[in-house]
């Protein structure tokens, strides 16, 4: 997906470096992103999640704080305060260039900073935390053994995640004059918390206190196993796809139900592009749904999506399930839950007793299904016969032609492969 990087002003005139993630269409939402306290815009957790968002049509601003990676100052002069006003210049930028977010996104000190910024960027309808501290001084245990020499001094170098960083005493000063938890009580804005159990640098506690401190719309997700930093892709592609879904019901984000057209019985379109993100990765668009596509690890992808053969297999259990489903219903059987398990793996020819192919490789879809239910034996044979009547089923066993043609002026001719 297309990515723009650009600098813009922040309240002392020096350049923060930006970047902007947007998805392959029109953006349904803008988010802003903050990152945690000494990272960048570029940490793993803050482009997977820009990656997962714009997947789903989300637009993601995110940018380095003042004396961080590419922007402008001296992180020395900085302070909790100069952060929140950074997200204040960011979201006025984003206001002036295209539209002011709907959604702000903060991780760890990044997520304290949003909910302080939350009530100066009016258009943001939710505010998004990941593994926030209830309060900013919290940051200052990375450094809690040299507090009082830096109070004595004014300012020290410490050493936070191999680097080096000076701090100055102006950054104790301001830090434990905020009141974080008054700000979430006023928010007045949908918030969603994400938090580990096990987050060993900033506990569960604070997620507890944020959320007992505001006001409902509020709701919490639990990242059980996840570390801090969600260094684990996973992590950060599962809360993605919970902010965009979680999202539609408090913005003006038009869900599927009202994106759609007509009723219509024709099959949709489904739009396939690059994202450009890893090697494989793939943004699969169908109608108002949106979804990734990937290769796994071992097959030099990122693992961000299910794989080609994975959604063909999914397709096909889909279609068997409902197609079961719909007989159960037409026929009053007593079927409470079916459930389908597939498998593909290439196997030698020579090995498929009923095939006609007899030498090479064919392909093989092993496919379990189970029925739950109060059913008799001639039912259950029947909905096993029905299994091979779903439409897919039945594409896959028929003859297919696929016509390709290059997308461009003239429309050439479609050619049969």
């Amino acid at each position: 997906m297309p990515s723009e990087r650009f600098d813009f002003p922040n309240a002392s005139g020096e350049a923060l470096a930006a970047l902007i993630d947007l998805p392959s269409g029109k953006p349904s939402a803008y988010a802003l992103f903050a990152h945690c306290f000494t990272c960048g815009k570029d940490t793993r957790a803050a482009k997977r999640i820009a990656e997962g968002l714009t997947a789903r049509g989300i637009a993601v601003l995110r940018f380095d704080f003042t004396g961080l990676g590419a922007s402008d100052g001296e992180f020395a002069n900085t302070t909790f305060s100069s952060n929140v006003a950074d997200l204040v210049a960011a979201a006025d930028h984003l206001r002036r260039t295209r539209q002011a977010p709907a959604i702000l996104i903060g991780h760890s000190l990044g997520g304290a900073a949003v909910l302080a910024a939350a009530a100066q960027v009016p258009e943001a309808r939710a505010v998004v935390t990941i593994a926030a501290p209830s309060d900013p001084s919290h940051v200052t245990g990375l450094f809690a053994s040299r507090i009082e020499e830096l109070r004595r001094q004014g300012e020290i170098e410490v050493a936070l995640a191999g680097r080096t960083f000076r701090i100055r005493r102006e950054f104790l000063d301001d830090v434990a004059e905020q009141r974080l938890t008054d700000r979430v009580a006023n928010l007045r804005k949908s918030l969603l918390i994400f938090h580990s159990p096990t987050d060993q640098i900033v506990g569960i506690d604070s997620a507890s206190k944020i959320f007992l401190a505001a006001r409902h719309p509020k709701s919490f997700v639990s990242l059980t196993d996840a570390d801090h930093l969600l260094s684990r892709r996973g992590d950060g592609t599962y809360v993605a796809n919970v902010i965009a879904a979680w999202a539609e019901r408090y913005l003006d984000m038009a869900p599927a139900s009202e994106t759609a057209k007509e009723p219509s019985a024709e099959p949709r379109t489904v739009v396939v592009t690059e994202t450009l993100a890893g090697r494989f990765q793939q943004a699969v668009t169908i109608g108002p749904h949106q979804l990734i596509a990937d290769e796994p690890a071992a097959a030099s992808g990122l693992d961000s999506g299910p794989g080609p053969y994975d959604l063909l297999l999914a397709g096909l259990g889909a279609c068997t399930s409902m197609t079961l489903r719909m007989y159960a219903e037409h026929k009053k059987l007593p079927l409470r839950r079916v459930s389908v398990t597939l498998s593909h793996a290439k196997i030698h020819a020579a090995d498929c007793a009923s095939c006609e192919t007899r030498e090479g490789k064919i392909d093989r879809i092993d496919r379990s299904i189970t029925l739950e239910g109060d059913l008799d034996a001639p039912a259950r044979a029947r909905l096993m016969e029905i299994a091979d009547k779903c439409p897919v089923h039945r594409t896959l066993h028929s003859e297919v032609e696929i016509r390709t043609r290059e997308s461009a002026s003239g429309q050439p001719a479609f050619r049969s492969g």
